[in-house]
């Protein structure tokens, strides 16, 4: 299979019905069988997308009428052939032929010459791209941009710099294998040069390597995990015996922490999705730990859990996902405006009902990865507003004490974007 005419089938998906990336892109990643195919098929996908606005000026402007109907998926086929020309090592008539052949195999023979011409002009006529208002010089939708100029007046441009960044990769200790300081040995034995991390179980890669590479991978020694999403498990201070509720729980990273941390806890891992779910116990099954996951609504516990209240509750809510964009740029096309309040509604519903499921003295974790305050410390002084017996507590790693929980912005000691704000229940 041509790897360009796929990477436009994801994008057509991503960009033309609004499907997720880490959807699309799996689902024509099946269909190769070399890994370094795939790789560049992830690197096209995900290149498209971080450099959109300026990749779909250049080619419009060369083409004499746009494609409509099920020719679009031409147009980000266009994209594939321009994001080669401009940022990779990939030779320029090797970009353009195999983007031409690409057309052929999308079954649109009849419009090879189109491509090629397209491509050979933009080659000929290599102009910088452009920069002419805010979006193209960003590369990032003008709602997000305002949205970031609101909340960080002084940072936004920072923020949308880490957010083109490729990101790091971080892994999990499992503290039940070996010591962090072990593996740390492990790596380099094998290796693989990385460093400590500011939680207690985070390691940083120097390099991003296929998990298969890293030692006892498939036996449980450690998982795949932003350094930022690790500090919920730490900052959920879970105790053995306890029973334990993690909200929304997939694909499971979460779940399977804080029972590294608690191995006897009794850990109920709840998520909406069905599918998701399964991958959930596909972790906690490599790491041979336990839990009860159950497919439900967490806004419903009343309709699945009939058992006791929960001494501790992590809610990492359904959010914009406007911290991980450097991981999923294709939240930037996704998302609108408009779902930002509609998202800070239903978060604000979860965290009520959850709410009324936590035991006097019990500890709930509200965790999104998202950098917008409608989502984060707004969600939680409105919440403490009308809620008598919630306490905010304090966190160390605040980068401010006076703010309403922590706000980890995207580049931030390497990490994701992300928030925590810790409620203890009266």
């Amino acid at each position: 299979m041509n790897v360009r005419a796929l990477a436009a089938k994801a994008l057509y998906a991503v960009l033309e019905q609004g499907i997720s990336l880490s959807v699309a892109l799996p689902e024509q990643q099946k269909k190769l069988t070399n890994g370094k195919d795939k790789g560049l098929l992830a690197e096209l996908c995900y290149g498209v997308l971080r450099v959109l606005p300026q990749l779909d000026k250049r080619v419009s402007d060369c083409l004499n009428k746009p494609f409509k109907n099920k020719q679009r998926v031409l147009h980000q086929l266009l994209l594939v052939g321009c994001y080669q020309l401009y940022f990779t090592r990939i030779p320029e008539h090797a970009a353009i032929s195999e983007t031409a052949e690409a057309c052929r195999q999308l079954k649109f023979d009849g419009l090879v010459k189109v491509i090629n011409g397209v491509l050979r002009n933009i080659q000929r006529n290599k102009a910088e791209l452009s920069t002419d208002n805010t979006v193209l010089e960003f590369n990032t939708p003008n709602w997000l941009i305002k949205r970031l100029q609101q909340a960080y007046p002084d940072t936004w441009q920072r923020i949308i710099e880490h957010c083109h960044q490729r990101p790091p990769m971080w892994l999990r200790n499992n503290q039940i294998s070996q010591t962090r300081e072990q593996y740390l040995q492990s790596l380099t034995d094998a290796g693989i040069s990385a460093s400590k991390g500011n939680s207690k179980d985070s390691i940083l890669l120097e390099q991003a390597t296929d998990v298969m590479q890293l030692p006892n991978f498939v036996q449980g020694a450690v998982s795949v995990q932003d350094a930022a999403a690790q500090w919920a498990a730490w900052l959920l201070e879970p105790k053995d015996n306890e029973l334990i509720l993690d909200a929304c729980a997939a694909p499971g990273g979460k779940t399977c922490h804080i029972l590294e941390q608690a191995p006897r806890a009794q850990v109920v891992a709840v998520d909406f999705d069905d599918k998701r779910l399964d991958r959930v116990n596909e972790n906690l099954s490599r790491l041979n730990l336990s839990a009860r996951t159950i497919h439900g609504d967490a806004a419903n516990i009343d309709e699945w859990w009939h058992g006791d209240k929960f001494d501790r509750i992590l809610l990492d809510a359904p959010c914009s996902a406007t911290g991980v964009i450097r991981r999923h740029p294709d939240i930037k096309w996704l998302r609108q405006s408009k779902d930002i309040e509609e998202l800070a509604k239903l978060q604000a519903q979860i965290l009520d009902h959850c709410w009324q499921w936590l035991k006097p003295g019990g500890t709930l974790l509200y965790a999104t990865c998202s950098i917008l305050p409608e989502e984060n410390c707004q969600q939680i002084a409105a919440f403490l507003a009308r809620t008598s017996d919630a306490k905010l507590e304090g966190l160390e790693e605040q980068n401010n004490p006076d703010t309403i929980g922590w706000q980890i912005t995207p580049g931030e000691s390497n990490m994701d974007g992300f928030y925590y704000a810790r409620l203890k229940k009266q």
